[in-house]
């Protein structure tokens, strides 16, 4: 039965670092580059004669990566040539680590339980092969691009957990500044490998490539679970094989079966001396920032925020840094430590950050390290709206003009008369015309209906357009009608 079966997952995931240079040579590292093979030179094409020199930049990066993995950082590594034979290797071999990696054991927690890293290593990045029209063309430009390795032990047991794993490490890499991991782009590709087993048997791995989104490595586990599954249950056997991932029909397809070590022949890379850690990681911890596990906590302990709002503001780190900058501006505004509902003010600036300040820059396709705004001004709107200065519907009008030009707020409230109106006389006024304007709904409410007060109230927020202050408003309508 389907419920007997155990389903065991590991990932090895690619990752291209984000450093000026490539890996053993002076080529601008710009795998993005729309014009074929110009970043390139004799040593990441594999010249005859040509010797590489090894990217300190890369190699602190990826012991980085392996101080926030939890990594033992090996004190002596080498780097081994893999050899096989594919047209985007220009070399015939790569250059990579296999017997003494960067880095050792380590783990990432993903809600509570710890997922084992087996190892993380430096090697280089492959050439890009381009099909079309029956032509096979190679662009060299990626060749020799700084590639980290990260390889897990098979601790993950769903689909969903393989891509929070992803999700988290990416999450990660991008507050150490490491790479910013765009799958889109294949700065970060991801490959899964799967077996199914029951009590009598441990299984046969299957791998998976092609994963080149979140969403397509989780319907491809998912995928390949059943398959092996069905296979299983008929009496049939997985075969230990390549496989790769078709978007289109969302199924697995053969590709190749698959290579052991020893199939790659590897051996000590004669051209590059060993690398001694020690005294780079001691260097390279005191680099370590706060990382997404930590904000997480403390943002919810220190602030008050809910999951929803921790989450967006740890997912986007500059918009979490924006966040604290504008808390520590409304300290100065309004002494926040006296103030009896400070989470609440707090709560209110994160609110309108998340939602409102987020639309802003989806809208213009910016990020909020561009933003026009300084937290001081935005800390005061914050301040103007939580005293009730100014409606919620002003303050929206108020940060999209802010958006825009980086005004004062105080400033655009006086040029737009948006200041709410909380004086009685001028209010009283205003309840008065419409009470006169609308008999029927002032009869209706006599009769008992509610709704009649509503109506009455809205019409009281349209002639003030939206200044009025709602609660001034609805007492002094109530006096009206009952006077």
């Amino acid at each position: 039965m389907v419920s007997d079966y155990e389903t065991t997952i590991g990932l090895e995931i690619h990752v291209e670092l984000d450093t000026e240079s490539k890996m053993f040579c002076n080529c601008k590292n710009d795998s993005h580059e729309s014009h074929p093979n110009v970043n390139i030179c004799p040593i990441c094409l594999g010249h005859p004669g040509t010797l590489p020199v090894i990217n300190r930049e890369a190699v602190k990066r990826v012991i980085k990566s392996g101080l926030a993995l939890n990594c033992d950082i090996l004190e002596k590594a080498k780097f081994d040539r893999k050899n096989y034979f594919y047209p985007d290797l220009p070399k015939g071999y790569q250059i990579s680590q296999y017997d003494l990696p960067l880095c050792g054991e380590g783990y990432l927690e993903i809600e509570g339980e710890e997922i084992t890293i087996r190892r993380i290593h430096l090697e280089e990045d492959t050439g890009k092969l381009i099909h079309s029209n029956g032509n096979s063309l190679v662009d060299f430009n990626r060749a020799g691009v700084p590639l980290m390795e990260l390889v897990t032990e098979p601790d993950l047991k769903s689909a969903e957990q393989a891509k929070k794993f992803a999700q988290e490490l990416r999450l990660i890499l991008r507050y150490l500044g490491v790479s910013q991991a765009d799958m889109e782009q294949g700065e970060m590709r991801c490959e899964a490998n799967i077996s199914i087993s029951d009590s009598s048997d441990k299984g046969t791995k299957v791998e998976i490539k092609n994963l080149n989104s979140f969403k397509a490595m989780e319907r491809g586990i998912e995928y390949e679970v059943k398959r092996q599954r069905k296979r299983l249950e008929k009496g049939e056997e997985i075969t230990q094989a390549t496989r790769g991932w078709d978007e289109e029909k969302q199924k697995t397809f053969a590709q190749r079966e698959k290579e052991m070590a020893h199939d790659y022949r590897y051996f000590p890379e004669p051209d590059l001396p060993p690398l001694e850690t020690k005294e780079l990681v001691e260097e390279i911890r005191k680099e370590i920032p706060e990382l997404p596990a930590e904000r997480r906590e403390r943002f919810s302990d220190q602030y008050g925020l809910d999951q929803d709002q921790v989450k967006m503001l740890t997912e986007r780190s500059e918009l979490g840094e924006y966040f604290e900058q504008v808390v520590s501006e409304l300290k100065n505004w309004a002494n926040i430590e006296e103030v009896e509902n400070k989470r609440e003010l707090i709560n209110l600036a994160a609110n309108y950050i998340i939602t409102d300040l987020v639309a802003l820059l989806k809208e213009s396709s910016s990020n909020a390290e561009e933003l026009s705004i300084t937290p001081e001004n935005f800390a005061e709107l914050i301040i103007m709206t939580y005293k009730d200065e100014i409606s919620s519907k002003a303050a929206k009008k108020v940060l999209k003009e802010m958006f825009g030009s980086g005004n004062d707020p105080s400033k655009i409230v006086e040029e737009k008369d948006l200041k709410q109106i909380s004086d009685d006389e001028e209010l009283r006024s205003i309840v008065q015309q419409v009470i006169s304007e609308n008999e029927d709904a002032v009869g209706d409410y006599h009769q008992g209906k509610e709704e009649a007060l509503k109506f009455l109230l809205g019409k009281v927020m349209g002639i003030s357009e939206g200044r009025a202050d709602p609660e001034l408003a609805r007492k002094l309508l109530k006096e009206e009608l009952e006077s």
